[in-house]
């Protein structure tokens, strides 16, 4: 007899919340507020600390450069194991107290202000604890959509939910510099402070149940094992990869570029610093239009394709920004920029939408904390690198350097196994092999395997660089030979499915489940 499989049908109810708007979810609607209130209210304390610190306290240039580094060293210092901290805890409680505590530390200002008794030093202490409370809420978040959503409208989230950061940085500074005018610096600050609560207040209201964190039968690994666990884990995974290496290289080269353009206004061109803001907001501009057609192009080219193809068509573009100067090609550049960022806005709804269908639910908080780091981590070799550049070769130098940088970065993907992928479906949570090869074999052992043949070949300079990544990778534990135990995290190792001859017959049968596409695991 003959053993028909059954496919399973969509219910009425998926099929309309799938094709219903994302915001017509009373849960995520909660969640799309709290975000908008939590940025505006950054916005206004981004212009109203240093002006606070400046008018009130009278701090010097070198001083409020070390208030604003503050805010992001935090991503540097504990933005890895952040990440593991996050999956051994409810994503929502995560996000609420990391809201609350922000609400506390931004309104301490003020009350010290009304009381005579603001310092600097209190400041400091204050921005890098919100910078640290910004760390948790930011990684929770990332993995907390999917599970509020589901990954059939996952796309569409990521999308809204970008739009409305690209909006804010269009639009926050700006509402930020008039409250900041009209009721002073301290005042300004009680408005991000009361924006904190409103998040809280609106992510407290959320009634989607999470699912607990894992927990395995055995101890849980110690922190330190877990965040490894992590590194491992994008490092290994070839999409993963290169997603990472894209995000560094485009935070590098825009930074780079932003960095240079502030001192090409002020000293070379002698124009203003609404001159300068009105060109870095059409980026802006350009990033909104990303995020706001991403899931129409991610539908017409492919998820995997879009991030390649309008890299390659958006990037030269910047170009254009190397020759501006007084007159039309002021224009002409920023143009240029508000082109190139278009592949920004577009790439935080695809690769952040393309990252959440192929990591784990386990492994999502160390996942997104990795690339915070490393994604924080080009902003400041960027920023060092346009201050190198600039003064050892010159300021238009520096600029044209991110521009090729911004032109060169989407060959990232081309190469990569994302090159060809059209649908999130086809890419699944596979738990792959952390520091192996697509080959099956460790990476170590595969670079040196590179090497020996780069060695007899006379090719003697790759034959060392692999050698070099090799020894760090054994170093790190990022490649370890067949004999050092599981590479992958305990919780993300599959169980192996039944055979069907010791599966109990029922009147109804299972689904054989489906092979994995080839070249994407």
């Amino acid at each position: 007899m003959t053993r028909a499989l059954v496919t399973p049908t969509p219910t009425p109810a998926a099929v309309d919340r799938r094709h219903r708007s994302v915001l017509a979810d009373r849960d995520f609607r909660l969640l799309y507020t709290a975000d908008a209130a939590g940025r505006l209210g950054a916005q206004v304390s981004f212009l109203a600390l240093p002006v606070l610190a400046q008018t009130v306290l009278h701090a010097g240039p070198g001083q409020v450069g070390v208030l604003s580094a503050l805010g992001t060293v935090a991503f540097l210092l504990i933005g890895l194991p952040a990440g593991a901290w996050v999956d051994r805890m409810p994503k929502r409680t995560v996000l609420v107290a990391a809201n609350l505590s922000r609400v506390v530390l931004t309104g301490s200002i003020p009350v010290a202000w009304a009381c005579g008794a603001l310092a600097l030093p209190q400041m400091y202490v204050v921005v890098f604890l919100t910078g640290v409370a910004t760390v948790f809420f930011d990684v929770a978040h990332l993995a907390y959509v999917p599970h509020l959503v589901g990954g059939d409208r996952l796309v569409a989230a990521n999308s809204t939910l970008s739009g409305l950061n690209q909006a804010a940085d269009v639009s926050g500074r700006g509402i930020g510099g008039l409250v900041v005018q009209f009721v002073g610096p301290a005042a300004a600050i009680v408005a991000d402070a009361l924006g904190f609560l409103w998040s809280a207040s609106s992510i407290a209201r959320i009634r989607a149940a999470e699912p607990s964190p894992q927990r395995t039968a055995t101890a849980r690994p110690r922190l330190w094992r877990e965040t490894a666990a992590g590194l491992r884990f994008v490092l290994g995974h070839p999409m993963l990869r290169a997603l990472a290496a894209k995000g560094a290289v485009t935070n590098l080269a825009i930074q780079l570029c932003q960095v240079s353009f502030v001192v090409l206004f002020t000293e070379k061109l002698h124009l203003s610093a609404g001159m300068l803001g009105l060109v870095l907001s059409t980026g802006g501009i350009g990033g909104l239009l990303g995020a706001i057609v991403a899931p129409a192009v991610g539908r017409r080219l492919g998820h995997g394709r879009a991030l390649w193809i309008v890299g390659a068509v958006t990037g030269p573009f910047a170009l254009l920004t190397g020759f501006m100067a007084p007159g039309p090609l002021l224009w002409v550049g920023a143009a240029g920029w508000m082109i190139t960022i278009v592949q920004t806005g577009l790439a935080n709804v695809l690769a952040v939408s393309t990252r959440q269908t192929v990591t784990p639910a386990a492994m999502l908080g160390r996942m997104n904390a990795t690339f915070r780091f490393l994604l924080t981590g080009a902003l400041s070799v960027g920023a060092l690198l346009a201050g190198l550049i600039g003064t050892c070769v010159g300021i238009r130098a520096a600029i044209f350097t991110g521009a090729v940088l911004i032109g060169i970065s989407w060959l990232v993907v081309f190469c990569s196994p994302l090159r060809n992928v059209r649908h999130l479906h086809e890419l699944g949570e596979r738990a792959i092999p952390v520091g192996r090869t697509p080959c099956g074999r460790s990476t170590c052992h595969h670079l040196r395997a590179c090497r020996r043949h780069w060695h007899r070949s006379g090719r003697t300079g790759p034959a060392v660089v692999a050698e070099l990544i090799a020894v760090g990778y054994s170093v790190a534990g990022l490649g370890r030979s067949d004999t050092d135990g599981p590479r992958r995290h305990p919780e993300l190792v599959p169980r192996p499915p039944a055979p069907l001859a010791s599966r109990p017959l029922t009147g109804r049968v299972a689904p054989l489940p489906r092979e994995s596409p080839e070249g994407l695991g």
